[in-house]
């Protein structure tokens, strides 16, 4: 039947060089439908019970959904394993062409198991079928070097391809994946996962076609869903300066993180805007595969000590982390410490997170900066040199930074730990949360630890958006549960698309429900998203709690608790009494009991009693090419 899945996976185990081919279960399309959804379900059921991130039993596995590869507008692909870094679930998103040339290479999903006994990359080919390729003369190139090479290697310059740099061979918890050139499966360090099993990179390349169940249907839902982006004035936004112009917004409301989180205020943020990239980077846009918003602003920086080199958009997460919270304001400084993280492979969000931890400490005289080495606030050399340090894991501080910024602080002792900026062990990202108490809530029970992509609450508290037509006070604290649920569980339903956020701003429930059900032949009603969001956000619940997460985990950074000293969020604090109050107002709203478990009746109701699972196949062989 044509609806817009392949109907296989491609399972491959590098230990024993084979492959198997299942087909997709009808019960997962149907309960799941794709992406975060098949991740959700296979990671529970083929990873064992605390299992190493980074052994050979820890699957790493790509997944599309039904509408990738096709005319429906902004979709993406999703990576998912067992997060090193927190010990949890981890779904990574990532747009580009590599999520839609898996679909044409014949497969909804692959999945990677085992460790190869040598440097390795995987060739999946026009005819899907697999070559596993030797990867020592690359092994300890970055990550856009080992693109270049692995496409000279294959004599095949459409082909795409996954690859880890540096950090993620030395198994850096924060590395992550580079997804083609600009676009990265970023946080929780799957990069790690994927430098363990010895894997530097895969490669991609189809020829089949992605076909749907009524074309013409689809047609008209896919003009519908182009039509409402184009009415959006957040996508017009987005057009014209990608996520940049986020910087002066989060300054202006105060949160936008300023030397390690001490402050949600920074005078000089407009340095690092739109504006100040318009003039210095912007040259020409560019879209990931088939998006009409252009979010992309490819540039280069032309002038100054880091000339030349070309750069995307610095986007938020990067200009505020890399810049605002160290307290660099020059931005091509930050585009250059952004493009090292591209490089090297790490997660800009946890690495300047990461090297604002070190710097406050380094200022307190609690770690030593090694000779030579300035580890002050401001310091561009001394970010350069701790990118490096971590990536290569150099060094007594590359060691311990490599770890994360909880192990770090763990580590260090002399309350270093008061001032580590995590939830469940991932670095908090570039949206402070005092003042924003739901956007705390969020942090703290986000299924891949602090995450700002799990429901945005700072856009009903600060900026002024309605819930269900009601304004918002920032300040109150009841109501923020019953929001912040249904955020999640609408994201997670829409997340098994795999849709992009930025086309979420503009498409409605409506218009991918209509665009799903001419995919697939199947009745989507715009409640489906969350009512299955519902299920997989509990189905990842249990995942972690199986781990071994415990309420006491789900806790924001000490460092809220203390009035902020200035900006136009001064004196706002997250108490730990309050955190605790909306901390239990959720697991009530949840329908879980009072250490954060999901409740039978629950579970029942959401079909994860005696739900079917997903069997690991049996009928691998080995390929011949």
């Amino acid at each position: 039947m044509n609806d817009g899945y392949m109907g296989r996976f491609l399972f491959i185990d590098l230990t024993n060089r084979s492959v198997s081919r299942p087909p997709v279960p009808e019960w997962l399309k149907t309960d799941y439908i794709g992406g975060k959804g098949f991740g959700a379900r296979l990671l529970t059921d083929l990873c064992p019970t605390g299992a190493d991130p980074m052994g050979p039993d820890n699957p790493l596995m790509f997944f599309t959904g039904p509408l990738t590869s096709t005319a429906a507008p902004s979709m993406r692909a999703c990576m998912v394993t067992k997060s090193p870094l927190t010990g949890l679930y981890l779904d990574s998103f990532f747009g580009g062409r590599f999520g839609p040339e898996i679909k044409y290479a014949g497969y909804d999903g692959i999945v990677i198991v085992g460790c190869a006994d040598t440097p390795t990359y995987l060739w999946i080919g026009p005819e899907g079928r697999v070559a596993f390729r030797d990867a020592a003369a690359i092994w300890g190139q970055n990550a856009l070097e080992a693109n270049r090479s692995v496409k000279q290697d294959l004599h095949e310059p459409e082909a795409q391809v996954v690859t880890i740099g540096q950090a993620g061979e030395n198994r850096v918890l924060f590395s992550l994946v580079t997804c083609e050139y600009n676009r990265q499966a970023g946080r929780g360090g799957a990069g790690a996962v994927m430098g363990a099993k010895n894997l530097k990179a895969v490669a991609v390349k189809g020829k089949h076609l992605v076909k749907v169940h009524h074309p013409e249907s689809f047609s008209e839902a896919c003009r519908r869903s182009r039509s409402e982006l184009s009415a959006s004035q957040e996508v017009a936004a987005l057009s014209q300066f990608g996520t940049s112009a986020a910087v002066s917004f989060s300054a202006a409301i105060g949160s936008i993180p300023f030397r390690n989180f001490q402050n949600q205020a920074d005078e000089a943020a407009e340095k690092l805007g739109d504006t100040a990239q318009g003039r210095h980077l912007f040259l020409a846009k560019a879209a990931c595969f088939g998006c009409p918003i252009h979010c992309s602003q490819m540039g280069a920086v032309r002038t100054g000590k880091f000339a030349t080199f070309v750069t995307d958009t610095v986007e938020y997460e990067s200009a505020a982390m890399m810049g605002a919270n160290l307290d660099i304001h020059d931005i091509r400084a930050v585009a250059h410490l952004t493009r090292l993280c591209d490089e090297y492979g790490l997660d800009t969000i946890s690495a300047g997170n990461v090297i604002g931890f070190a710097f406050e400490a380094a200022e307190r005289g609690i770690i030593a900066a090694p000779a030579g080495v300035d580890l002050r606030f401001g310091s561009i050399d001394g970010a350069e040199y701790l990118l490096e340090a971590i990536a290569a894991r150099k060094g007594p501080l590359g060691r311990l930074l490599a770890g994360g910024v909880k192990r770090a602080g763990d580590k260090i002792g002399k309350k270093a730990s008061d001032y580590a900026m995590h939830v469940k062990g991932m670095e908090v990202p570039a949206w402070g949360p005092r003042g924003t108490p739901g956007m705390g809530l969020a942090y703290m029970t986000s299924d891949r630890g602090a995450c700002h992509q799990r429901g945005f609450m700072i856009s009903y508290e600060l900026a002024g958006e309605p819930f269900e037509g009601k304004p918002v006070q920032a300040e109150t604290l009841a109501g923020k549960a019953e929001i912040l649920r249904n955020r999640q569980d609408y994201l997670s339903g829409t997340d098994t698309l795999v849709k992009c956020d930025f086309g979420a701003m503009g498409i409605s429930a409506d218009s991918y429900a209509r665009m799903l059900s001419a995919a697939t032949g199947r009745n989507a009603d715009p409640a489906s998203f969350w009512l299955i969001g519902e299920r997989i956000w509990n189905l990842t619940r249990l995942f972690n709690l199986r781990e071994g997460m415990k309420t006491e985990d789900e806790r924001l950074p000490k460092r809220v608790e203390d009035p902020l000293p200035g900006g136009p969020l001064k004196g706002k604090k997250i108490s730990g009494k309050d955190a605790a109050y909306m901390l239990a107002d959720y697991y009530r709203i949840r329908g879980w009991d009072e250490q954060g478990r999901p409740r039978k009746e629950t579970l029942k109701r959401l079909n994860l009693i005696d739900a079917p699972t997903f069997v690991y196949p049996t009928d691998f062989s080995q390929e011949k090419r």
